[in-house]
């Protein structure tokens, strides 16, 4: 019985070198996928909450056409801060809201909602399509 004991050989635990580099090959594929989406996902996000934001001003910008029959100037806008997004001076005399996002990685983005003569809104952003948010064109 000792015999076989001894001729045995001792199993060795753990991984392989080639083993250790399939999983690091496979963690980098990974990350060169997941990484850009992550960025284009929080740009978008920064956009959603700048459109968000310049959507609220424009019920204040009918108000003023109702009540003054004509597009604000850009003196009678105030320049105010949400958290991340800083609008300086949100309505242009050209007839449009522009929230431009001052920080993180959709930095000097911007978002502008255009007023036609007619009454009609469009929405326009700075960033690419693959960012773009649905109803607003890039």
């Amino acid at each position: 019985m000792k015999q076989l004991q001894q001729g045995k050989k001792k199993l060795q635990k753990g991984f392989t070198l080639i083993e250790l580099m399939i999983v690091v090959a496979v963690i980098g594929v990974l990350a060169a996928i997941a990484i850009p989406q992550y960025q284009n996902y929080v740009k978008k996000a920064a956009l959603g909450s700048a459109l968000a934001t310049a959507t609220s001003l424009k019920t204040n910008v009918e108000d003023y056409i109702a009540v003054n029959g004509d597009f604000p100037s850009a003196g009678d806008a105030i320049s105010f801060a949400l958290g991340t997004v800083k609008y300086d001076t949100p309505v242009s005399a050209a007839g449009n809201i522009l929230a431009k996002i001052t920080q993180g990685p959709a930095k000097e983005a911007t978002v502008t909602l255009k007023r036609s003569s007619a009454g009609v809104w469009t929405c326009v952003n700075s960033l690419s399509s693959a960012v773009s948010l649905n109803g607003c064109t890039d």
